[in-house]
């Protein structure tokens, strides 16, 4: 799927580019597999998921 040489980066570094975007849904397929979703989460190639970490309006004020 992914034309990185020797292999496609982890999706934690900033190496995965955007294969397929649907802006409409809410995410974007990474070349490495990864599904990104606008809420900041993420289900990655091997099942793992990473919940959203978005940035508190409290937060924001400070």
């Amino acid at each position: 799927m992914c034309s990185h040489q020797p292999s496609c980066p982890s999706s934690d570094a900033a190496g995965p580019h955007v294969v397929s975007a649907h802006p409409e849904q809410g995410w974007s397929l990474l070349c490495d597999g990864a599904i990104v979703f606008d809420d900041s989460g993420e289900l990655r190639a091997d099942g793992s998921v990473v919940a959203p970490h978005r940035v508190t309006q409290l937060a924001m004020a400070a």
